[in-house]
């Protein structure tokens, strides 16, 4: 690795310290970390309930050892999580020309710094990427077809559970999605934006009319609007462990769980990667199941919460159950 400029790992944190500690020390551990610079952006409180967790949060990422360099920015005003990415991720990525992505309650492989970094020089040049995404559906959740033996795949939608881009492709980005009109009335378009899962035209449709306030829809929909994708592993580097309750209005379940130990040292990027229908065919199952009745409504405040900061299970419509990867405050 000593031939690649590392990127930056940016870290965005809030109000949990025991999950925030989780995702520093397993980040320390990685092969990479004394030869990464590690940005932590500690958003404000934005209610009284909040502050002594943040102050706790902020006393600990002050203390943090282990990186080549380690710079805490601390919020004066809470921001919220869909804001604070934007700008955080915007500053780093144009400062370096890119970024790795995590936020407090994501627990990675010891290689996922190495599987991060060589996927950004891998693809640097592939202008059919968009991102490079750490977690994966465990196999409890996604099968995968007998004939597939990559170590990566492409997929029509992003993960925010630990991700990586480049300046040139996180600032096409329309934040404001200004075509939304246009999208919304043509159910061709809707249908190409769903083949990364049934439930992201219902989900920009609530970030637009103010129900949502997520910045990862909005960068799945640029995946789409650019024709672009993003690079999968077949094991995930990461795991969740933020599904646990202590997200505001999150709820509780174990379906994500990953055993980042499965994830292999050297990743075998594929040099002429293609999108496989059969693949992502396996993936967009998992949508399918939960958005059907009649588990949709026997299930869903097991399964589903709204607005949860770390917590990546979102309820929009109390009649059809929809399971996303995004993170949303």
């Amino acid at each position: 690795m000593n031939e690649i400029e590392l990127a930056p790992v940016v870290l965005f944190v809030y109000n949990r310290p025991w999950h925030t500690q989780q995702t520093v020390e397993a980040l320390k551990k990685n092969e990479l970390a004394n030869e990464s610079e590690l940005f932590i952006y500690s958003d404000a409180p934005k209610n009284k309930q909040a502050i002594e967790h943040v102050a706790e949060v902020r006393a600990y990422i002050k203390k943090i050892e282990g990186f080549k360099k380690v710079m805490v920015i601390e919020r004066e005003k809470n921001c919220g999580l869909a804001n604070s990415i934007i700008n955080g991720v915007t500053k780093i990525v144009n400062g370096y020309g890119k970024a790795i992505v995590l936020e407090d309650d994501l627990v990675t492989s010891p290689y996922f710094l190495q599987y991060m970094n060589n996927g950004l020089k891998f693809y640097q040049e592939n202008q059919e990427i968009m991102s490079i995404s750490g977690y994966n559906l465990p196999p409890t959740c996604m099968k995968f077809p007998k004939n597939f033996t990559d170590d990566v795949y492409l997929n029509y939608r992003n993960s925010s559970w630990g991700w990586a881009t480049w300046a040139n492709r996180w600032n096409l980005v329309d934040w404001d999605v200004k075509d939304f009109k246009q999208f919304i009335g043509d159910p061709k378009q809707q249908k190409l934006f769903n083949r990364g899962g049934d439930d992201l035209t219902d989900m920009l449709k609530a970030q637009m009319e103010g129900k949502i306030d997520s910045w990862a829809i909005r960068f799945s929909y640029a995946h789409f609007k650019q024709q672009m994708y993003s690079v999968h592993p077949r094991y995930s580097y990461v795991d969740n462990i933020g599904i646990d309750g202590t997200g505001t209005h999150c709820g509780v379940t174990n379906i994500f769980e990953n055993d980042v130990s499965k994830a292999k040292r050297t990743c075998n990027f594929v040099k002429d990667i293609k999108l496989r229908e059969d693949v992502m065919l396996e993936f967009e199952k998992f949508y399918r199941k939960y958005s059907k009745e009649p588990l949709a409504v026997r299930g869903i405040n097991k399964l589903l919460r709204v607005l949860g900061h770390g917590c990546e299970l979102l309820k929009t419509r109390i009649d059809k159950n929809f399971l996303h990867f995004f993170q949303i405050r």
